[in-house]
């Protein structure tokens, strides 16, 4: 039986959304690695981002375990499982978009998806940053309202991408895998700014 403690775990928990966080850098960091050297060693940084996406799934659990053992948390307890699993939703969407760009049988990486990546790969660096000062609750707008400019800029390469698909009249079926790519790239984008909303409310609540 789980033994459950009545003693705040505090910078445990903390240290969790940390590593959690560093887990989402490292992913994205192997999805700009694998456009940008496609397809050489797209298998192995394809199953390296595999990797970071479960393990982005123990640390969640491990969070999830931990605050089930623990009686009084650090804050609003639906509130950390929200952000744990916004947290562990960012590395699914990066790891469907790898798994598509590996299986769908592309053949040159076309740059508006290497700009998406690298717009992935810093906002999970401002999400990083952001999380880094929750503990203390202290001021992350900064990164956060970065982050969201982050996605402007992300929503506008989307529209380009899927406008010059089809301005370029090519193979129906290429069209149809980018578009399915590049969306599944945004929302690897959206993912963030969702974890990014729920990290905002949480230190607006706190503080």
């Amino acid at each position: 039986m789980a033994r459950l403690t009545l003693t705040p775990q505090k910078r445990e928990f903390f240290d969790l959304y940390n590593q959690a966080a560093a887990n989402i850098v490292a992913i994205a960091d192997r999805l700009v690695a694998l456009l940008d050297r496609f397809p050489d060693g797209a298998d192995d940084l394809g199953r390296e981002v595999k990797e970071l996406e479960h393990e982005g799934d123990r640390l969640t659990h491990e969070l999830v375990d931990l605050l089930n053992r623990t009686f009084v948390t650090p804050f609003d307890r639906d509130d950390m499982y929200r952000l744990a699993g916004a947290l562990d939703d960012i590395c699914d969407h990066v790891d469907e978009a790898a798994g598509r760009i590996v299986s769908y049988g592309v053949g040159q990486i076309r740059l508006q998806a290497k700009e998406q990546a690298q717009t992935i790969r810093r906002s999970a660096g401002k999400l990083a940053d952001a999380v880094a000062l929750l503990e203390g609750f202290q001021d992350s707008r900064s990164h956060l309202d970065e982050l969201r400019a982050l996605e402007d800029v992300a929503d506008k390469i989307l529209h380009d991408s899927v406008s010059s698909l089809f301005m370029a009249r090519a193979d129906p079926l290429e069209v149809i895998r980018w578009k399915d790519i590049h969306e599944s790239l945004e929302e690897a984008m959206d993912a963030c700014e969702s974890a990014a909303d729920v990290l905002e409310a949480i230190v607006v609540k706190n503080r």
